[in-house]
């Protein structure tokens, strides 16, 4: 069942009429979010150099195994839909397998993402097995040489591998999820092709100047000119193809994409963090955008329905500078979170605005003033350089009832479950 809209309808904003655009419900705002991002651990083997959430190393304070049932039970009181499990990797918490079947037991699907280090064969047999769990491997290049140089040495195989033990388990329609850049955005045809040959389906998400994205956006972001071409290459496989809210700032060229177009921060989804703090959106990890946390009284309910942060954000926006242009009510402005941590304001265009608009505000903003936003939080590993390419050692702990081969250091990607030193 959907849930309903959260905000009291006024006179000057009536809520759009029984058979409208769903779209339109949404940016009022759900009473429960249809899905969220939970950041289980920020503990991680790779340094990946795009990582939204600067994982790597262990939070102490993060969410113990009996607050993340709680957590799971609020979720199926509220009707959540699923939740989106990742991290750091979230296979590098002990507790990992006991949460996915607690939350499958307690109406809640899971989709976790991960660099498929421990999709073991065994593992492999037992996730296929469970109808409620989704799985979404990691890749960044189609070829070893785009993908590692990104990720680290090794991963590419590594994914490929688990990709292999699913399609063998018969998994059917796990996800190949691929963060965009200027260096794969050529490799959409090879992506289609690796992932049609294991039964999976493409996952193609944006590459937001988040976290230690931050650090390396300047040089993988795509180019104009590749930002067309993949907006031509989704028109013609968008029906094939998971895109989320990824890449909605590119319907300003013309046809609106497949998929949600709008921000649904704060209105439809959210972030749950390692330690249980609430932020508007998976891609906006700063103070800011916190709006509370699941530790204070009320959990997270009160936090969705409640937060002042998010109430605003369910207010009807503006468009503010955008608001003349001809192509806001198919972008919407594009990207809060990537219109933050490139020092634009939030009522201004996106910085990959595809009529240039913010090309011209990140060239002024250069030109002008101090730093730019920097996350909360920063859980890199202190030995690794700040982009560094290659694996990361992490102390990884067997559980006792799956026989899993040893794992090497160069095995993991960003979303799983497992534990850490």
């Amino acid at each position: 069942m959907i849930a309903r809209a959260t905000q009291p309808i006024t006179a000057q904003e009536p809520r759009p009429a029984p058979g409208g655009r769903l779209v339109d419900l949404f940016e009022y705002g759900l009473d429960a979010p249809i899905c969220l991002t939970w950041e289980l651990t920020y503990a991680c083997n790779l340094s990946c150099a795009h990582c939204l959430s600067s994982s790597g190393r262990r939070d102490p304070r993060e969410l113990t195994t009996a607050e993340a049932k709680a957590v799971i039970d609020e979720m199926e009181a509220m009707q959540v839909f699923y939740v989106n499990i990742g991290g750091g990797e979230p296979t590098v918490r002990p507790d990992f397998f006991e949460l996915l079947d607690y939350a499958t037991a307690h109406h809640v699907g899971v989709k976790f993402s991960t660099n498929g280090v421990q999709i073991t064969p065994e593992v492999a047999r037992r996730l296929a097995a469970n109808d409620y769990v989704d799985v979404q491997i990691s890749l960044d290049g189609a070829t070893p040489e785009v993908n590692d140089a990104v990720r680290g040495a090794g991963s590419y195989d590594t994914a490929l591998r688990a990709m292999h033990n699913l399609a063998d388990a018969g998994m059917k329609n796990f996800k190949l999820s691929v963060v965009c850049t200027r260096h794969n955005i050529p490799q959409m045809d090879e992506f289609k092709s690796i992932a049609d040959q294991y039964g999976a389906q493409l996952r193609l998400t944006r590459l937001r100047p988040s976290g230690r994205g931050a650090d390396v956006w300047d040089e993988l972001h795509p180019t104009p000119a590749q930002q067309r071409e993949l907006y031509d290459w989704l028109v013609a496989h968008g029906d094939q193809v998971l895109t989320g809210d990824s890449f909605f700032h590119l319907s300003a060229y013309g046809k609106a994409l497949p998929g949600l177009n709008l921000c649904g921060a704060g209105r439809v989804v959210c972030l749950i963090d390692p330690i249980g703090d609430v932020y508007a959106c998976p891609f906006a990890i700063h103070d800011d955008f916190l709006a509370g946390n699941v530790r204070q009284e009320g959990g997270f309910a009160r936090v969705w329905r409640e937060s002042e942060l998010f109430l605003d954000l369910r207010e009807p926006q503006t468009g503010g500078a955008c608001a003349s242009c001809s192509f806001y009510d198919t972008c919407k402005g594009g990207c809060m979170a990537a219109k933050f941590f490139t020092g634009l304001p939030l009522d201004g265009p996106d910085p990959e605005c595809v009529r240039g608009y913010g090309e011209q505000l990140l060239a002024q903003r250069d030109q002008g003033s101090g730093s730019l936003p920097k996350p909360s939080g920063d859980h890199s590993h202190r030995t690794a350089p700040a982009r560094r390419q290659g694996p990361v050692d992490v102390a990884l702990t067997r559980r006792p009832d799956l026989d899993r081969p040893p794992v090497s250091a160069c095995d993991e990607n960003p979303l799983a479950g497992l534990s850490s030193a």
